[in-house]
């Protein structure tokens, strides 16, 4: 009998345990939502910070930065995402489309549909840009390859390969001007 309490009681302390992390985790991304920008792989608010400025021509200054942030329109959220860029211009992409944990994590691509414009802050700056889908093309093996050189130590696989663009497993985009 004695037994059985003590499991209760600890089976009762881990549910509370659990229960009130759920809670606490739930509270902080609802909280970052109102924040000026994401927190590393955390959602954010709309930006709140930071000058608006003319986007250059040539991106290749950001050639070996590891990320970027940038807001969609509609809904107003902001993420940090990896960055590619080839030939001057800058592209972004969005892997695990196809897969159930990708379908949970990565919705900005679905936010295109609506609206494209987007945001983007670099070192404090404020890009007014939109992104359009890039599906097929001359540019698409050498900035997954670029992709490949810098997240994945060179190597290339099923992620790095025209195929997946196609296929829908990565969705790959060009940053525009508006």
């Amino acid at each position: 009998m004695d037994r059985q309490l003590k499991m209760k009681s600890l089976m009762k302390k881990v549910g509370l345990t659990l229960g009130l992390s759920g809670v606490l985790i739930g509270l902080f991304l609802a909280l970052m939502r109102f924040s000026d920008g994401p927190l590393e792989v955390f959602s954010g608010g709309p930006f709140t910070s930071g000058e608006f400025t003319a986007a250059p021509d040539d991106w290749t200054f950001l050639t070996d930065r590891g990320t970027v942030e940038f807001q969609t329109m509609q809904p107003a959220r902001s993420r940090t995402v990896w960055l590619g860029v080839h030939d001057r211009r800058l592209f972004l992409v969005s892997g695990y489309m196809n897969t159930s944990y990708g379908g949970l994590w990565k919705q900005w691509p679905h936010y295109l549909d609506s609206d494209d414009r987007i945001i983007l802050r670099i070192d404090g700056k404020l890009y007014e840009q939109r992104l359009q889908r890039v599906m097929e093309g001359p540019e698409v093996v050498p900035v997954l390859s670029e992709f490949a050189r810098k997240y994945f130590g060179g190597t290339e696989g099923d992620f790095t390969s025209a195929a997946s663009i196609r296929g829908g497993d990565t969705w790959m985009y060009e940053v525009l001007d508006r």
